[in-house]
């Protein structure tokens, strides 16, 4: 049970990488440091979204509109962190 639980704390740890090379993507791809026409960028582009929007696109539905700013991987990544911490103090140290 024990590598089970690593397994899946391991691959939390991943998809918070993921968040965040994709919320710096869509920033430089916003400001025009990448551009979008590049073969490279809109693979890694669609990779992201392929990752991360089936999570977040419930998230910005339920948060209020505030503009330009996006704040739904924030609020992802405070439940992938919920989730991490909830399976280390809570399931973790009861396994045998």
């Amino acid at each position: 049970m024990r590598a089970i639980l690593d397994i899946i704390l391991i691959a939390l740890n991943l998809y918070t990488w993921v968040v965040i090379l994709g919320a710096i993507l869509s920033w430089l791809i916003a400001f025009g440091v990448v551009n979008m026409r590049n073969d490279f960028v809109r693979s890694a582009w669609n990779v992201f979204l392929a990752l991360t929007e089936p999570f977040l696109r419930p998230i910005r539905n339920m948060l209020p509109n505030t503009g330009g700013i996006d704040l739904s991987p924030i609020v992802l990544l405070l439940a992938v962190m919920l989730v991490e911490r909830i399976i280390v103090y809570y399931i973790y140290p009861y396994v045998f």
